[in-house]
């Protein structure tokens, strides 16, 4: 009799300890899908922050971006390329009062880095500043737009009206304004010069000939104050 309430006892407690195991399990697996969600709620965590930081470098990359734009065109617009307007008649019927134009600074710069003159040619239009515009005396310096008419070396004669250079290649002479393209629209030239070019120097001249302070008035021009070449009139 003892040993069978003995056993009987015994199956209860089997039985509940398997409950209670179960209950155990149940708990656990529920303990256990908390704790996947946990993990879930985690990766959504990192994604978000993923996110967001992902979000910060699409923010300072378009900043990099837009600041080496702005580099880019202040680099442009200081060494390669200026804008100018026209302020003035003396370089009509060729250039306009008021005409936009672009001017070619690479050259200047490129000298400027390598040590060595920029030397335009002859009958281009450049862009300088003059020091002394209006004489010895005067400090006010100036953005001035002429054409080339002599190089480094030349010998510049006016009179009677016209322009012959002397140099080693014409050692005759000739006269700029009746050899080059550009002569067709250039009148007569007054004020009487004669000067020998130096090395780093050149004369320059108006079209409108008889409205023009130009090299006939201040001299001759540095060829480090030159700022570019014209290339686009808009």
């Amino acid at each position: 009799m003892y040993n069978l309430i003995h056993i009987m006892i015994s199956g209860q407690r089997k039985k509940h300890h398997k409950r209670g195991y179960k209950a155990t399990n149940n708990t656990a697996i529920e303990h256990g899908d908390t704790h996947l969600e946990n993990p879930g709620g985690q990766m959504m965590g990192k994604k978000s922050k993923n996110n967001r930081r992902s979000e910060w470098m699409n923010l300072y990359l378009f900043m990099i971006v837009l600041v080496l734009l702005f580099l880019l065109a202040y680099v442009f617009k200081q060494f390669v390329f200026q804008q100018y307007q026209v302020d003035g008649y003396s370089m009509m019927p060729t250039l306009q009062n008021n005409n936009r134009l672009i001017v070619w600074e690479l050259p200047r710069t490129w000298s400027r880095i390598t040590g060595h003159p920029y030397i335009p040619k002859r009958g281009d239009i450049i862009v300088f500043t003059e020091q002394h515009p209006y004489g010895p005396s005067d400090n006010t310096p100036e953005q001035l737009i002429k054409r080339v008419i002599g190089l480094p070396g030349d010998h510049v004669v006016i009179k009677n009206g016209s322009i012959t250079i002397y140099n080693k290649r014409h050692p005759k002479g000739f006269d700029p304004d009746r050899t080059l393209p550009y002569g067709k629209v250039i009148g007569t030239t007054q004020v009487d010069t004669n000067v020998v070019l130096k090395a780093g120097q050149i004369f320059v001249c108006g079209d409108n000939r008889g409205n023009s302070l130009d090299s006939r008035y201040f001299g001759p021009v540095p060829v480090k104050n030159i700022i570019g070449q014209l290339v686009l009139r808009i």
